[in-house]
This record gives C-alpha cells, sequence and structure tokens, in this order.
C-alpha cells in the first residue's frame, strides 16, 4: 500500500492491486483501517466512498487532493506502470 503523503494525520494511499480510473484512499489514523474515503482524481476529484470520515475531514481531504492531483497523478502513473 504505498503512501503518496500524510496531512493532519490522514494517509493518502493507493492499494497494490487499484484499478482506473485513477483514485485515491485516504485513511484516517494508524494501524486497522475503520476510517476512510475514496477519491477519483481524473478526469475530476469527486467523492467515490466514504466510511466514517466527518464533512469537514472530507472537505479538507478533497482540497488536498484537489491542490495535488498531478503529484498523485505521477505516483500512481508511477507506481503501477512498475508493475504491468
Amino acid at each position: 500500500m504505498p503512501t503518496v503523503f500524510n496531512f493532519f494525520g490522514i494517509r493518502f494511499v493507493f492499494f497494490s492491486n487499484d484499478h482506473e480510473p485513477i483514485h485515491i484512499h485516504a485513511i484516517k489514523g494508524k494501524g486497522r483501517i475503520k476510517e476512510y474515503a475514496v477519491f477519483q482524481v481524473v478526469p475530476k476529484v469527486m467523492l467515490l466512498e466514504n466510511n466514517g470520515l466527518k464533512t469537514h475531514e472530507l472537505k479538507m481531504v478533497e482540497m488536498v487532493i484537489e491542490e495535488n492531483k498531478d503529484i498523485i497523478k505521477e505516483n500512481w502513473e508511477r507506481f503501477f506502470g512498475q508493475i504491468k
């Protein structure tokens, strides 16, 4: 599970068996995954799934993804390009 970055206690990760379209998992806390959200990154940032993140956390996560969209795409292409 490659971590792209951390921001205010939320890890932004890909799963090694992920699929297109490009998306990212935002996981709150450490250890066992309890609270998370999944956001599509392209063609536009959009919430796909939420499990326990509060509204203000979702807004913050969406802003972070929007501001780092290019970094996320570059990391996705680098990681998944290696395993094809």
